[in-house]
């Protein structure tokens, strides 16, 4: 039986995100697999789920598709069109409150980096694995060193990532079995399971968002005087408000 995982309240000094099926409501090599999307799917929920280490799959998609960078580069118009109600909002909350917002992300570089970016979030925040494209922008393979791209690659991540915030807290909200590998980096682990539901990572979770709307964390991510003191702000009452219909 796997030991609970630990939780501790807010107020978090620092809060990170997974990218796909949690900002945007899409699996970035989803998006990339035309024809093949099925195919490309079934690898993806296999992987999230825990079913196949994420290493047997990754190198896999992209060989399969070979996307080029103007292909890639879609998909960052594609995570903003389909970003979650209210994710932008969070985030300028979160920075308002002077915590520290970054994304980790299995997804490519060249789609997430500029998608965080639009949402607020710092370019050097955005941690993700690099695409490689030849000088005409064809496929030319993928940052085979990064942890991002095989299972157990996370926590580190995540742990360079909080570890100049302590002694704050830190949260990590996410919706696969690599955000749950990562959840002892943390002090909350958030499964957002308001576009995909994996029984796998929901079940071990502490706290589950089901609702499809970032809104819906607020009170698991900011304390009550967080929450009083954002109410009273012309430019963040509205997501408190949000966050009481989400409830």
């Amino acid at each position: 039986m796997p030991a609970p995982l630990q939780d501790a309240p807010p107020p978090y000094a620092c809060v990170v995100f997974d990218c796909d099926s949690t900002l945007s409501e899409i699996e970035g090599i989803d998006e990339l697999a035309g024809p093949r999307v099925d195919e490309i799917a079934a690898l993806t929920a296999r992987a999230m789920s825990g079913e196949l280490p994420l290493e047997a799959v990754y190198g896999a998609r992209l060989e399969l598709l070979k996307p080029d960078r103007a292909a890639v580069e879609r998909v960052a118009g594609l995570y903003a069109e389909r970003a979650l109600p209210h994710a932008a909002e969070l985030v300028a909350a979160l920075r308002a409150l002077g915590k520290r917002v970054a994304v980790v992300s299995g997804g490519l570089r060249e789609a997430v980096e500029p998608f965080a970016r639009g949402l607020g979030i710092a370019e050097d925040e955005v941690h993700a694995v690099s695409a490689r494209f030849d000088a005409s922008g064809a496929y030319a393979g993928f940052d085979e060193n990064s942890p991002l791209a095989r299972s157990g690659g996370k926590p580190p991540v995540v742990e360079r990532i909080v570890a100049p915030s302590r002694p704050g807290r830190a949260a990590l909200i996410g919706d696969g079995v690599t955000d749950l590998e990562a959840a002892a980096a943390v002090d909350r682990f958030v499964a957002f399971a308001g576009v995909a539901d994996r029984p796998a990572v929901t079940e071990r979770a502490s706290h589950v968002v089901r609702t499809p709307d970032l809104a819906a964390l607020v009170f698991l991510l900011f304390s009550p005087d967080e929450c009083n003191r954002l109410a009273r702000d012309p430019d963040h009452a509205a997501l408190i408000a949000a966050a009481h219909r989400s409830v």
